[in-house]
């Protein structure tokens, strides 16, 4: 089954500092500046000295905007990484590229909301797009799993990349999710196994692998499509082996040590690249990716279009050897 569908779910700010914005605890002064320009914004008569105080509230805002996520610590980070209105793997499909395609099912029990994944022209390269998605609403959230897939989602995932490899399409995977799904059902279908086969899928599998942590890259459910030639995360996602209140509870007992645990496992975008967990981090506009889709799409297509071309003057040996390398480069 093919879906045409290149639309986003949901919410999509469109300009930068939307109305909607929903600000995060440490993000209360720049709310209060911003209350203030909305309630200007609303005042009946529009007078030069009203437009003149807006400007100046403007500059104060985006000043303090900038002054506090210059100095963001590590949980900080997870809560810009979780923030509701960051963009998704539809929203960065939308922005990127061109003609998207969607691809339904794993061809064994049935389609997973949870991951998207089809065809598409990156400029004018056919590529395969394989990533997590929360959804929007709460309606869209539910039905999507909230970006928890199941072993179908990770065996539709794999049946994508044995078909870009069939055809030499480069594939590109976008990691946002706190994990794979950890309930019974998965278990009964093999969430185990499904993400172990993926991990030796894309250890050899012979196109080119750009991946781009954009959000949450949590565990397993994360690992299962982030094996990789590149991988690249925004300056404000996570990346981990457990989520840090799964570590906090699994170390201290409690989940209320999770800041705590984030700053132990290192899990934002800096950290990771400073031990070669990382290739790349990819630049966010100030205040995060939610403030303007456009600017980190346009950041995320300029780094895929460079790697792409990069990988693509590689022979297959050299690039499975390549891939091979950077895996053994981990922590080194």
């Amino acid at each position: 089954m093919v879906e045409n569908k290149n639309t986003s779910d949901g919410y999509d700010p469109g300009q930068k500092n939307s109305e909607d914005q929903k600000f995060l605890d440490f993000e209360k002064p720049i709310e209060n500046i911003s209350e203030k320009i909305s309630a200007l914004r609303l005042a009946a008569s529009d007078t030069p000295e009203i437009n003149k105080e807006i400007v100046s509230l403007e500059n104060q805002r985006d000043a303090l905007t900038k002054k506090i996520y210059s100095k963001l610590s590590i949980w900080q980070t997870v809560q810009v990484a979780r923030h509701p209105q960051r963009p998704h793997t539809l929203d960065f499909i939308k922005r990127i590229f061109n003609d998207f395609d969607e691809l339904h099912g794993d061809r064994q029990f049935g389609d997973d909301a949870a991951l998207v994944g089809g065809m598409a022209y990156l400029e004018n390269t056919p590529v395969m797009i394989i990533g997590h998605e929360k959804g929007r609403e709460t309606e869209e959230r539910v039905r999507r799993n909230f970006g928890m897939p199941q072993p179908e989602g990770y065996r539709k995932a794999k049946r994508l990349m044995q078909f870009a490899e069939q055809f030499s399409l480069p594939v590109i995977t976008f990691i946002d999710t706190a994990g794979a799904y950890p309930g019974i059902e998965g278990e009964e279908r093999g969430q185990s196994e499904a993400i172990a086969t993926n991990l030796a899928v894309m250890s050899e599998l012979k196109t080119p692998i750009i991946v781009v942590v954009t959000g949450e890259g949590g565990s397993g459910g994360a690992l299962a499509i982030s094996i990789g030639d590149h991988l690249s995360m925004l300056e404000y996602a996570t990346y981990s082996v457990a989520s840090p209140e799964a570590c906090a509870s699994i170390i201290w007992r409690t989940p209320d040590k999770a800041p705590e645990a984030a700053n132990a496992m290192k899990v934002c975008a800096s950290e990771l690249k400073k031990i070669n967990v990382i290739d790349e981090v990819i630049s966010e506009p100030v205040g995060g990716a939610h403030r303007d889709f456009d600017i980190v799409s346009a950041n995320i297509k300029a780094s895929l279009v460079n790697n792409l071309t990069i990988l693509s003057k590689y022979s297959m040996d050299d690039l499975l050897q390549r891939r091979y390398k950077r895996l053994l480069d981990i922590g080194a």
